[in-house]
């Protein structure tokens, strides 16, 4: 019952997750054609989303000395890697290859699970994610304006890496309690990875080159004017701060395999509101696209059973994940005993009403 409940609430935010990332490009897209350079708009938001958290920042200053490692990575990789690598990847590639190569993420955290933690990975899984990763290269057209550069291509694998990282490093906190040990706090590591990225990210885009009075006017949507502030509180807010404590959060209670092909959605949902908010229509084969993806995103979701059958570990994040992830602390040592006792159970739910 807990099980599924936790299953359910982080799908919930999983796709809450998705849906936040997903609105960025609609929102960022009409102030860059005001003429804000992309970098800019890219360093506004990690900067703003970093002053917004600045506040739980200093409640977890614990975890300064406590997890720096941590921190530091969350903030390169999860934060300022993915972006950096992106958005200099689009400016030799297009914008369809970059998304497609960055959410191969997906199929490279099975390949982190199964070759470096050496975890089994399910079948259902692997069909999952090959499903999205093909209805993406619908979504995004991938035949479209195709042309081969090698430093563009390394540059969009760069970030899909870095994406690896935002999901293995946001399932720290269940290896923890798995290991015994105190989770760190996950809005804190947001709150501290949003700091070091945007101090990154200010190296790299050198704000103070940047036009700010864009930020007092308006910006075109669709032809509708939208005040430039207001889209900019809509990326700060919704597609970076929500976005990464939904994200992080239902990894927790998911497992980075399969909320990695959950976030698969994002390119859909930003391809369906590009359409209702900018005018950029679908066509079949994006909408093609669109459902499979929905269908191997669900069917990745799906594969965790609810009960240990045999060898192959068991529970939220079933054997696709870093060890029964997110939340289910001593399921992975009850699972290989080949089921739960009572007991184990009342444990787990325990766990997962701490966490």
């Amino acid at each position: 019952m807990h099980a599924s409940q936790g299953r359910s609430a982080g799908l919930g935010l999983a796709l809450a997750s998705a849906f936040a990332f997903g609105g960025s490009g609609v929102a960022a897209k009409p102030l860059i054609e005001a003429g804000l350079d992309p970098l800019h708009v890219v360093w506004l938001r990690v900067a703003g989303a970093a002053l917004v958290m600045l506040p739980v920042a200093w409640r977890h200053r614990d975890l300064v000395r406590g997890r720096p490692v941590l921190l530091l990575g969350f903030g390169l990789l999860a934060v300022a890697g993915v972006q950096a690598c992106y958005f200099a990847a689009i400016s030799r590639i297009p914008v369809g290859v970059a998304l497609l190569v960055e959410y191969l993420a997906p199929a490279l955290v099975l390949g982190w699970v199964r070759f470096v933690q050496r975890r089994p990975v399910t079948r259902a899984a692997a069909v999952g994610v090959v499903l999205a990763v093909g209805g993406l290269a619908c979504v995004v057209e991938v035949w479209s304006g195709l042309s081969f550069d090698a430093v563009g291509l390394l540059l969009a694998l760069g970030a899909a890496c870095c994406q690896v990282g935002y999901f293995v490093l946001s399932d720290q906190g269940s290896q923890d309690s798995a290991a015994g040990a105190e989770p760190p706090h996950p809005v804190g590591v947001i709150a501290y990875g949003l700091l070091i990225g945007a101090v990154v990210l200010t190296v790299i885009a050198r704000p103070w080159g940047m036009d700010w009075s864009l930020l007092g006017g308006s910006a075109a949507m669709n032809g509708t004017d939208v005040p430039a502030w207001l889209l900019l509180g809509w990326i700060v807010l919704l597609a970076t701060v929500i976005a990464y404590v939904t994200g992080v959060i239902s990894v927790r209670l998911l497992s980075p395999a399969v909320a990695g092909v959950v976030a698969c959605l994002e390119a859909v949902i930003a391809t369906v509101l590009a359409w209702v908010l900018l005018g950029e229509h679908l066509s079949a084969p994006q909408l093609f696209g669109g459902s499979l993806v929905l269908i191997g995103a669900f069917i990745a979701q799906s594969s965790t059973p609810k009960a240990a059958s045999g060898p192959v570990a068991s529970g939220p994040g079933e054997a696709l994940d870093q060890g029964e992830q997110l939340g289910a602390g001593g399921d992975r040592d009850a699972a290989r005993g080949g089921g739960r006792t009572a007991a184990a159970e009342e444990k787990l739910s325990a766990e997962r009403a701490a966490t």
